[in-house]
């Protein structure tokens, strides 16, 4: 039996979290999943069994930060599933981890490996806590109190940055960095250190995940056109990139999986 809830952060904390999602899975046998770039940094705690990522053949720590991901996963359960996952808006993830968040990438970075003892608290008390409620609880407590010592300079021009390239399929580094009254040289760094990615690879995800939502509400929608609503040069360069991000084609990945846009959906 599965059980998969999506709760809303309050929204004191919305401009930091974008949700926080609970699944719990006891399905006899293996279940197998491919995970595609979301575009944001997470924090999952694992109360039941880990999962296995089969193609680094390794184990998914207890508790960990999964970084900017530039490709897809392929991971596996090990048993009962039982996990608790914080999505950060994201530019938000480097204010409650105080690091630049592009050490992250491409890694599942364990909290017992972090030189902070308030995260690794916070960890054994959600594993340990009676229900998911008192676990959310823990989670906002903690973020509340990392807040109290203020917000990075840069994030309002990052919000701005952000909330571009959602509204445009189409954008450059040149009108980003207008957006965010830098030079491009400085907007790039800044952009990396608390996104956790280049700005071209985020855009290139961003269309990747909106492809992902057009594909998920007009599923009857040609190639040619989905190419042109979501930004991509013609349809060759959009079957590229997709292929590149999920390992298939996008016509191979409709007739595996039903397609969900984790970023524009939730």
């Amino acid at each position: 039996m599965q059980t998969f809830r999506i709760i809303q952060p309050t929204p004191a904390l919305k401009p930091f979290i974008r949700y926080y999602w609970i699944l719990q899975d006891s399905t006899s046998g293996i279940v197998s999943q491919r995970t595609l770039p979301t575009g944001c940094i997470s924090l999952v705690f694992h109360r039941g069994e880990r999962l296995k990522v089969t193609n680094r053949n390794e184990l998914q720590p207890h508790s960990f930060i999964c970084g900017q991901e530039s490709g897809y996963s392929d991971v596996t359960s090990t048993g009962d599933i039982e996990m608790i996952v914080v999505v950060f808006q994201p530019h938000a993830a480097k204010i409650f981890f105080r690091m630049p968040v592009t050490l992250l990438r491409d890694k599942n970075v364990a909290v017992a490996d972090i030189e902070n003892p308030a995260l690794r608290d916070l960890a054994h008390r959600v594993e340990d806590s009676a229900s998911h409620d008192t676990s959310i609880e823990l989670i906002e407590d903690y973020f509340y109190k990392c807040l109290m010592s203020g917000t990075p300079y840069h994030l309002p021009r990052l919000t701005d940055v952000i909330r571009h390239i959602n509204n445009f399929s189409q954008t450059n580094i040149k009108t980003l960095s207008d957006i965010a009254c830098l030079s491009e040289k400085q907007f790039s760094r800044i952009f990396s250190e608390n996104i956790g990615t280049t700005p071209k690879d985020f855009i290139r995800i961003v269309r990747l995940q909106r492809t992902l939502s057009v594909l998920q509400h007009n599923p009857g929608i040609g190639f040619a056109q989905l190419s042109y609503e979501c930004g991509y040069t013609d349809q060759s360069h959009m079957i590229k990139e997709f292929k590149l991000f999920s390992g298939y084609t996008p016509k191979e990945y409709i007739a595996r999986y039903s397609p969900v846009s984790d970023y524009f959906t939730f």
